[in-house]
């Protein structure tokens, strides 16, 4: 069974130690002491070059050694700051108990509070002047002219000069404290599970998750009813959270002007409305596949009819029960290895300078994910949990660090990437894996790999087209009120009815998935660009099987480029029109072939 520590295995644990030996060392209180320092010093600059909203006049010289200086200056601060607030993630993420560490995160973000509402003023002093015309008379600003474009258009989005400031500064006690309580919270959440065998143990949260794809459907039941019993401990204060949360982002979008927080978040990941209707039409167009494989899978694992939600992530009666992390690693190594270059020897540097942090534990959040550290490296959180999947999540995670490889020359301002775009490397990188296995294997070792593959894309497009829907009608409702636990339930029962339709056994469904997805509580519309990088690495995929040499060629300064480009930009660097529908059907229709693969081998093999 899973538990903190799978299959007895001793997980990889990330190290830190490197950069700072602990909170007390010299160098780190040095380095908090740089961040107020660095900000201090940019607030002045700010006001001695008055960057602020300013009349409309032609630009001159001054102006431009203003802008070197003060772009120069942001640039230093986040190349510090970023390390120093991974520093600390790296500990408040894996234990949550760590109370030194939670003090010092709320000192850090005390940091960007005071950094926000600078970048509100550059935007409007951008506005003003014009970025095409600073950049006549500005060096950084000709290198940064995408993100500073994009800062300039937000400038039509904002609040006041005093607002934006007023408001920066109560993000702390605000969405963020509420978003850092629901973590928390959650992260130490454990759940006693009754194993078929009689026995009981009480797992953190992330472990009990990780039951769902334990090869003896007794145990997945159990873990599944765990959960129904845990959440509603906590909903109280995860119902109070997402509130405060949403209710907060729809008076800053009114205040903004923004029409609605789907527009807001379009916005902020660089993606147009048209791209994303286009997008979100070819995934409606699909539900009724995804729906079809569900019900074929439901048949496989015994069941007359659609499939129980418990059953979602269940490996079928022949896949290998449970894979160690070495075998897991193998995966990974062997698909990475077949793509070649430096992404070949990725997973073993990572290993060997301890990125890695990948097993379960009490106090420590849920899911997985990658930030970037120092230089190129990154650190790769992961729920390990002795699964196939777990090996295509290793593969997503590293996928992002791959990514981080090509920003590390890039300044700050170019690397801040948009969820959207920065899903390109990890989707492409998780699709290796599944290409890599399906060219080797044959018949019922085909099917279940097969069948961890379409879980997975199951997953970021029909499960995230039900959270997009939630996450609409939570919006709409917290314009008017707040919304109770039951009202809450209601709108993930029915969103999940929605997209999933009778591919699921709807009496199974799961209530309190708004209870345990971070993302609700730390972004806003947060899920749909998982897709969005789904469909669109797929896409870059087909053109890399085609011709692998010339892909190889522009792919990683492509990737490099990923913060400077919208989506419609960095499409068209590989010849892909993303307003099209057309360009989502065709990468649809690549998971259309592989149910299809999938039916024949069931009629096959089964």
């Amino acid at each position: 069974m899973t538990t903190a520590e799978p299959l007895g295995e001793q997980l990889p644990r990330w190290s830190v130690t490197d950069v700072h030996e602990s909170f007390e060392a010299r160098s780190f209180l040095d380095a908090m002491d740089r961040c107020g320092a660095d900000v201090a010093r940019l607030e002045a600059l700010f006001d001695h070059h008055d960057i602020r909203a300013t009349a409309t006049r032609p630009v001159t010289a001054l102006d431009g050694r203003a802008a070197d200086e003060v772009i120069t200056a942001i640039n230093a601060l986040n190349e510090h700051s970023n390390v120093t607030g991974a520093y600390i993630y790296a500990t408040t993420s894996t234990d949550s108990y760590h109370e030194k560490a939670q003090g010092l995160m709320g000192e850090y973000q005390m940091v960007g509070s005071r950094e926000r509402p600078l970048m509100a003023r550059l935007a409007e002093w951008l506005r003003a002047l014009g970025v095409d015309e600073l950049a006549g008379v500005s060096e950084q600003v000709a290198q940064h002219a995408g993100p500073l474009t994009k800062l300039a258009a937000r400038a039509e989005r904002q609040m006041s000069e005093a607002e934006e400031g007023l408001y920066a500064e109560l993000l702390n006690t605000g969405s963020s404290a509420w978003s850092e309580l629901h973590g928390t919270v959650t992260s130490q959440l454990t759940a006693p599970v009754t194993m078929p065998d009689g026995t009981t143990s009480d797992l953190p949260m992330a472990a009990v998750r990780g039951l769902a794809s334990h090869a003896d459907a007794a145990v997945r039941k159990a873990a599944y009813d765990a959960e129904l019993v845990a959440w509603p401990t906590v909903a109280p204060v995860c119902a109070a959270a997402i509130n405060a949360v949403k209710g907060e982002a729809n008076v800053a979008n009114r205040r903004r002007g923004w029409p609605s927080p789907l527009d807001a978040s379009l916005f902020a990941n660089n993606v147009s409305r048209p791209t994303f209707d286009a997008m979100q039409q070819a995934v409606t167009d699909s539900l009724p596949d995804f729906r079809r494989w569900l019900r074929i899978k439901a048949a496989v694992l015994g069941h007359d009819g659609p499939l129980p939600w418990h059953d979602l992530m269940a490996p079928l009666p022949f896949s290998p029960a449970e894979i160690t992390w070495d075998q897991g690693a193998g995966i990974v190594r062997n698909a990475f290895a077949s793509y070649g270059g430096s992404l070949a020897g990725l997973l073993d540097r990572a290993l060997d300078e301890r990125w890695i942090d990948a097993g379960p534990r009490p106090g420590k959040r849920g899911g997985a994910f990658c930030m970037s550290f120092t230089g190129d490296r990154s650190l790769v959180f992961l729920n390990w949990s002795g699964s196939v999947d777990s090996a295509q999540t290793t593969a997503h995670e590293l996928g992002h660090a791959y990514h981080n490889t090509q920003l590390a020359h890039r300044t700050p301002l170019q690397r801040s990437l948009p969820m959207a775009l920065a899903e390109t490397a990890s989707i492409f990188c998780e699709t290796l894996v599944v290409e890599e296995g399906l060219q080797r294997l044959q018949g019922r070792d085909r099917l279940a790999l097969l069948d961890v593959d379409l879980q997975g894309t199951t997953q970021v497009v029909v499960d995230i087209r039900s959270r997009f829907l939630f996450e609409t009608e939570v919006f709409a409702r917290r314009q008017r009120r707040t919304l109770g636990i039951g009202e809450l339930n209601e709108l993930m029962l029915q969103a999940q009815a929605d997209a999933y339709g009778d591919g699921l056994l709807q009496s199974t469904a799961h209530p309190y998935m708004w209870a345990l997805k971070p993302h609700y509580y730390s972004s806003h519309f947060y899920n749909w660009p998982y897709t969005y990088g789904l469909l669109f690495g797929l896409g870059l995929f087909a053109q890399y099987q085609q011709d692998p040499q010339r892909f190889s060629a522009h792919y990683d300064d492509a990737l490099s480029r990923a913060g400077m480009n919208t989506a419609e930009e960095l499409g068209r660097v590989f010849g892909f029109d993303v307003t099209d529908g057309a360009f989502w059907t065709a990468s649809l229709d690549v998971i259309r072939q592989r149910i299809a693969g999938y039916e024949a081998l069931v009629a096959e093999v089964v």
